[in-house]
């Protein structure tokens, strides 16, 4: 059992024992907003030694050190009181401004929807003990935070709701890895869940730093927006953790919520990397937020058209979308054809069943494209199971070293992936040919002919002779029932 785990089960323990916390949810919404208390004050440390006109935005009686810190401290009903009637009512209302108090937007962001579950202030002084216990500082213990972050997303998996802001490390890991951004782009994952796919473009980023002024560009490169206020709040904290000290980026908002008109230039950004919800639907009126022709509630493709507005000329974009998608017809079919039209879909990765098990079963896409050009032609790669493998599941997920198969045959945009070669798993589709089958991009793999697809026309002749096959099967049963009954006469 590692500490991580360890430390998570001490904490569960003790949560389990307050009448206030129902499920795992709850729990790790208040251990969440707990620990950013924690690191944000143990940041604050380390920059009053380096600035030493530091200024907390945190008023100085709500501060961790000043209430959290010492463990024979407050405790019972004084704590609770203090936490429920003082705490939080001032951190939410911080009316800190983005541009002059950006830590101070950020904490007033995280605690927006946030809630104090404990209802023992006992059992809430023996947590906050714990965590106490932890100094992410130390560069060990910063260290431990990677791994108590992937253990609260594994717990959030299991709660039952994590499928629609989580994606396989190994998949986020290989599409930051082709996109490849560069320090000085600005990136965005206009629903950036708990932040993994921004985490994953820090780590890519700081491999490119030559000097100091490069912390600068890597501080303002990430941006991201969540609607949903725990991801949110372990997405912010999860970026304190990876060297960006005020995440006021990290916005808690709804993307699709503002008009698509209002997006301007300066909205516009270099990179987009993101794993959008899909086989959900907004609330009702947020279609209306986007021109006629392409209004639908499916969450996915609002999304889509989103991204294509958001890049700015030679933009790229890495994109996870479900098979519907590529087959769907009506609005998705005017939707794709605006991206083929304003962006060259050069790649599509068809992963296989299981990738995001359990969480769906819906099969999944990679889009990679860059706007500016039209599309010419698409080359697909049909992602293999690894030798053995016939799924993936949660003690067998996809793992980075699959995909390099992908990455030696991928090529070079500059030069149009000249060196590309159609083998057992890629092939490419023209642009007419596309357009002939009302920009249907479910295309079969042409080297293998049992693979499945979802062309309208070729669904309908194989249910057609689906059919014909099962009354002749019929007919054939009744001429031996009614043989069997005449020689029984």
């Amino acid at each position: 059992m590692t500490i991580s785990t360890t430390f998570i089960k001490s904490i569960q323990d003790i949560m389990r024992q307050d009448a206030g916390v129902d499920g795992d949810a709850q729990r790790i919404s208040q251990l969440s907003w707990l620990l950013f208390l924690k690191i944000f004050d143990d940041q604050e440390t380390e920059l009053e030694i380096l600035r030493d006109s530091y200024k907390s935005p945190i008023p100085e009686h709500l501060r961790w050190r000043h209430w959290a810190a010492d463990s024979e401290g407050m405790t019972g009903e004084e704590l609770q009181d203090f936490i429920n009637n003082t705490l939080f009512p001032k951190l939410k209302n911080l009316n800190a401004d983005p541009v002059r108090n950006p830590r101070g937007y950020v904490v007033q962001q995280v605690f927006e929807d946030a809630f104090n579950y404990m209802k023992s202030g006992q059992l809430l002084r023996q947590v906050v003990n714990k965590i106490n216990e932890i100094d992410f500082n130390n560069r060990s213990d910063r260290h431990l935070f990677n791994d108590l972050y992937e253990k609260i997303l594994k717990d959030l998996q299991s709660a039952g709701n994590a499928g629609e802001f989580y994606t396989p490390r190994a998949v986020t890991q290989f599409m930051v890895d082709q996109v490849n951004p560069r320090l000085g782009e600005k990136i965005l994952d206009p629903a950036c869940g708990t932040g993994g796919f921004l985490a994953c473009t820090l780590e890519h980023l700081k491999t490119q730093r030559k000097n100091v002024e490069d912390d600068a560009l890597l501080q303002a490169a990430i941006h991201g927006v969540e609607k949903k206020q725990l991801p949110h709040l372990l997405c912010t904290t999860n970026m304190l953790l990876h060297g960006i000290e005020v995440p006021y980026n990290i916005r808690h908002d709804n993307t699709l919520s503002r008009p698509l008109v209002d997006y301007g230039p300066r909205d516009q950004v270099d990179v987009i990397l993101t794993n959008p919800p899909f086989g959900g639907t907004e609330e009702p009126g947020t279609e209306a937020n986007f021109p006629a022709d392409v209004r639908t509630k499916e969450t996915a493709d609002l999304f889509l058209v989103l991204i294509i507005e958001l890049l700015r000329h030679n933009g790229r974009a890495a994109v996870v979308l479900p098979d519907g998608t590529l087959f769907g017809e009506g609005v998705k079919t005017r939707i794709k054809e605006k991206l083929l039209t304003e962006c060259n879909l050069h790649t599509i990765v068809r992963l296989p069943n299981g990738v995001f098990a359990p969480y769906t079963g819906i099969k999944t896409n990679l889009l990679f494209f860059t706007k500016g050009a039209p599309t010419r032609e698409v080359w697909y790669y049909e992602h293999p199971y690894p030798a053995g493998y016939k799924s993936y599941s949660k003690t067998k997920p996809i793992r980075i070293e699959e995909f390099a198969a992908e990455k030696a045959w991928w090529g070079d945009e500059a030069d149009g992936f000249k060196a590309r070669v159609e083998n057992e798993y890629a092939w490419k589709v023209d642009i007419s040919t596309l357009k002939a089958n009302g920009y249907n991009l479910d295309q079969k793999n042409p080297h293998s002919p049992d693979a499945i697809a979802h062309d309208p026309d070729a669904l309908l002749a194989e249910y057609g002779r689906l059919t014909a096959e099962t009354q002749q099967l019929r007919d054939q049963l009744k001429a031996i029932l009614a043989q069997s009954l005449a020689g029984q006469a």
